[in-house]
């Protein structure tokens, strides 16, 4: 594999312990990697990598979803809607305003 050009990290809220907790675990996040993953295919972004995390610090906007090397930060990607309008704006090389954290 190429070296991506993004990278999507999805808080999974995970703790040294390896268990999963948090507010990001609890509304949902790990449920959004398979349907990121479909959804980048399905549009050819070949390009992006995708990676959940361990607790990125930011329970109270969770779930939190990062692109990096924009180090664009999401707060509240709570359904594959908001994936959706996240990933529109990547393809067209901009932020999804409405949902970054602020």
């Amino acid at each position: 594999m190429a070296t991506p050009k993004h990278h999507i990290l999805v808080c999974a809220s995970f703790r040294a312990s390896g268990e999963p907790q948090g507010v990001c675990h609890k509304k949902g996040s790990v449920g959004l990697l398979p349907y990121l993953e479909s959804e980048l295919s399905d549009r050819d972004m070949n390009n992006v990598a995708v990676s959940s995390t361990g607790c990125m610090k930011a329970c109270d906007r969770g779930p939190v979803l990062v692109v990096y090397p924009e180090n664009y930060w999401y707060a509240k990607v709570e359904s594959q809607a908001v994936v959706d309008e996240i990933l529109d704006a990547l393809e067209e090389g901009k932020a999804a305003e409405a949902y970054l954290m602020k």
